[in-house]
């Protein structure tokens, strides 16, 4: 009534050479990138709904952040697409996405020692902290 199993089992462990192993600075950088390109695709979408100097910053931002990106990956500048534009009444929930993605880069880059990456990291979230932050009224006087 029982039938052996002839063929390999899915279930074993692989032998050590079979999968390719990257190490933990590797993944580290590549977590990096990732952060940072999306880090890239909110300001752009920031600077298509700002004008004046304010998206000349962050014009000058998303350069930082491509170039930051095209290091750690080495000299491959991320794809960027074209900002949607929209309603400028995005802007408060863009800039809170960016402080969000900010600190996830901050986290990866200090982890990994990168001083750079932690120098930007950390700027970004300055920029965006002020505006990503809601008003509040004044309890006292509610």
């Amino acid at each position: 009534m029982y039938e052996p199993i002839r063929s390999k089992s899915v279930h074993t462990m692989a032998a050590a050479g079979e999968l390719p192993h990257r190490s933990r600075a590797e993944e580290l950088d590549i977590r990096l990138a990732g952060h940072l390109t999306a880090l890239l695709t909110v300001t752009d979408e920031l600077r298509a709904l700002t004008s004046g100097v304010d998206g000349e910053a962050l014009a000058a931002a998303a350069e930082r952040i491509a170039g930051e990106v095209a290091r750690l990956r080495g000299g491959r500048y991320p794809l960027r697409a074209e900002p949607s534009g929209g309603d400028p009444a995005r802007a408060r929930a863009l800039h809170q996405r960016a402080y969000t993605l900010a600190g996830h880069a901050l986290t990866v880059a200090t982890s990994r020692n990168d001083a750079a990456a932690t120098a930007l990291a950390t700027e970004r979230r300055a920029a965006h902290e002020a505006p990503a932050t809601p008003a509040r009224p004044d309890l006292a006087t509610a």
